[in-house]
């Protein structure tokens, strides 16, 4: 039974992601940006709900622009979790642009890539967050660089937190964490770290018990004159800080 809700989750999942694709180069033309957004966070909360994963919320994300968001990252869920939680613009990897169907969505939804094997390619990233931010945009990046389990947080990379400082925007960390939804405690089903592939974590994940994704935000912060190597420090321990406070189940 277990194998047959998980391909029954799967092909809900496929048609949602259809749907999603269809809204964006049928529907999106004739919306407001701020329409575009509540459509992405309004889909994102639905596939969630199609796949048996609970959303928790804790804390309060910027209720506008601008302004940057940083978070640890565990799994190729975590995009699809902080959009249904807030809906901001994603720094990721270029290769994702090329995946098919995901990459339509994800540049539809406000992607910003980049060639993070480039340092010049990483010069021009910070400059393109600074101008989003600039414009009012909450821009969301994962300064680990890449997926770890979520139990230890890898260093954060300073050189995306130069973008806020550019810019002259806060910065709201924010822990992200998925959990049993019946024990409370933290399982690994939807990690997608060293030899996982997408596919095998995706079937992983569709058949474990159900999940519950808790998200919480802390304050933003300013610079107040920090460098970016200090400020990721800093937002490396509240990002810390806010996974053992989202702990708490109870």
């Amino acid at each position: 039974m277990t194998t047959l809700r998980a391909l029954w989750k799967i092909l809900r999942g496929l048609w949602h992601l259809l749907v999603g694709f269809w809204t964006i180069h049928v529907r999106f033309p004739r919306l407001s940006v701020e329409q575009r957004e509540m459509r992405v966070q309004a889909w994102a909360l639905q596939l969630l709900a199609l796949w048996g994963i609970h959303l928790k919320v804790m804390g309060q994300p910027v209720t506008s622009g601008p302004a940057l968001i940083v978070s640890n990252h565990i799994s190729w869920l975590d995009i699809l979790v902080i959009h249904a939680a807030r809906y901001c613009r994603f720094v990721s990897k270029s290769d994702i642009r090329d995946w098919p169907l995901v990459g339509a969505l994800a540049t539809g939804s406000g992607t910003l890539y980049i060639e993070r094997t480039s340092r010049k390619d990483a010069l021009r990233m910070v400059h393109d967050m600074a101008d989003a931010m600039k414009e009012g945009d909450v821009v969301a990046v994962f300064p680990e660089g890449t997926t770890s389990d979520g139990r230890e947080l890898l260093p954060f990379h300073a050189n995306l937190i130069q973008s806020a400082i550019a810019a002259e925007v806060p910065v709201q960390p924010m822990s992200l964490k998925f959990v049993d939804a019946r024990s409370g405690e933290m399982t690994l089903a939807p990690c997608y770290i060293g030899d996982d592939t997408l596919v095998g974590s995706v079937w992983r994940t569709l058949k474990a018990p159900p999940i519950t994704a808790v998200v919480c935000f802390g304050e933003p912060q300013a610079a107040e004159g920090r460098d970016r190597r200090q400020w990721a420090s800093d937002l490396r321990a509240a990002v810390i800080a806010l996974r053992d406070q989202g702990g708490n189940q109870d």
